[in-house]
């Protein structure tokens, strides 16, 4: 790789005496990493777990792997990890993931809520709001909602609502540089000020929404002192509530510039990429957030056909707000404003679709529920599997009760299909379908 000259100058007159050894590590492969989901069933125990870390591990995992499409891992680069890590949130809490896509930090962040409280994942790219929907419903979590808005927009629906928001800011990517080599071919001298204006004009709104009491953590994936030490100089300045709290370096993490309670992480320390954490407390009193809840809307008879499947097929009750759009039905975490102003990508937990006096599951929903969740479930083997995500209808040896059955794979939960007789017809969805 060929480093932008000014850049190399940058970072030799910073580090100094680190700086060759630093510099020699983009000449090596980047690192891969991933993480294990708490709320699955696992199976067997992953190799090369990344230390200090409940659920992290290095090396690669296939996209067309059986952990992969039932939402056991998530590819996450180690680096990256540690945000969710500093900022784990408490069960029960309401947070803010304001960044989010492609999904990493929002799914880690679910690990730790356990199904619990609320998370709003938000993305302001209507493209990439879709893969974090598609990332998050494949996690299998059941207390989240997608948004696809401007933070200006969601500030005056969520006015110091978030006991904790994550901002992994738009950054100028110097982090990334070892992944990604053609980024670093649009840095300049001048890019890491542009991409700081940026971050500040987000953060404004952000903070807005922090309740008082919360908890901020800020992140970038670049080394840039004028968008990592800088910026949170500014938040200092600027926000006389924050509080700077200290992050316990980890794995070869080291204090940020002349701000020991911030982390930074180099690839010639940490075994990762490029990464910098700041951690805030606000010192306001915790006080209650007045909004106005979000509210059902489905019908007596909507109502009576999802409490017949549900009796008929699962052992659990569902806690949520129920929400109808066109024949669609979605399962709202309780704790939520109205949201009905916002551009929303997954609206909470695609429960299923209401079709002529009948009820049908969705995908989603039997990637969210465990198997001793549902009445009913057959597991494939192997070879069921790779024959069922390519779309084949799978032939039993003997015959079973007609009705909707959790397709289970290794003991995790891959959506449902119907079985009538000895045949499983495929509800594997048309645009996820692949031949292994």
């Amino acid at each position: 790789m060929t480093l932008p000259k000014e850049f190399t100058t940058k970072y030799k007159q910073l580090l100094g005496a680190e700086a060759e050894n630093f510099l020699a590590t983009f000449t090596e492969k980047p690192v891969a990493g991933f993480r294990s989901n708490p709320l699955k069933k696992a199976q067997q125990s992953f190799e090369n777990p990344i230390p200090e870390t409940p659920w992290g591990y290095y090396g690669k995992v296939s996209g067309r792997s059986k952990e992969h499409v039932t939402g056991l891992v998530y590819s996450q680069e180690p680096a990256a990890q540690m945000v969710g890590q500093v900022a784990q949130p408490s069960q029960g809490t309401r947070v803010l993931d304001l960044a989010a896509a492609p999904g990493g930090k929002s799914t880690h962040l679910l690990s730790y809520l356990q199904n619990t409280g609320v998370l709003v994942s938000n993305d302001i790219s209507s493209k990439r709001s879709q893969i974090l929907a598609e990332n998050i419903e494949r996690f299998g979590a059941r207390n989240v909602v997608v948004l696809n808005e401007r933070p200006e927009r969601l500030a005056k629906v969520f006015p110091g609502y978030f006991d904790l928001i994550v901002f992994d800011g738009p950054c100028s990517g110097e982090g990334m540089f070892r992944k990604d080599p053609e980024a670093s071919q649009y840095w300049s001298i001048d890019y890491p000020k542009e991409c700081a204006a940026l971050q500040k004009s987000i953060l404004k709104p952000a903070l807005d929404m922090l309740a008082p009491g919360g908890r901020l953590v800020y992140s970038t994936c670049t080394w840039a002192p004028e968008e990592n030490e800088d910026v949170v100089d500014w938040l200092l300045q600027e926000y006389d509530n924050l509080e700077l709290l200290n992050i316990p370096k980890i794995n070869g993490m080291v204090s940020g510039l002349n701000q020991p309670q911030t982390a930074r992480m180099y690839p010639h320390h940490f075994a990762g990429e490029g990464q910098f954490v700041a951690h805030f407390q606000d010192r306001r009193s915790p006080e209650e957030s007045n909004y106005r809840p979000a509210r059902s809307n489905i019908s007596k008879s909507q109502l009576e056909d999802w409490q017949t499947f549900a009796k008929s097929y699962l052992k659990v009750s569902l806690s949520g707000i129920l929400q109808v759009f066109g024949d669609q039905l979605y399962l709202l975490p309780e704790d939520l404003p109205d949201l009905s102003k916002l551009k929303i990508a997954r609206n909470g937990l695609h429960l299923g679709t209401f079709k002529k006096n009948r009820f049908e599951p969705s995908f989603a929903l039997g990637l969210a529920l465990t198997a001793d969740e549902v009445k009913q479930s057959i597991d494939l083997d192997d070879d069921a599997f790779r024959r069922y995500v390519a779309g084949e209808t799978i032939n039993l040896e003997e015959d079973r009760e007609t009705g909707w059955y959790q397709i289970l794979v290794d003991g995790n939960g891959l959506g449902f299909a119907k079985i009538v007789g000895k045949v499983i017809k495929n509800y594997y969805p048309k645009g996820l379908r692949f031949h292994s």
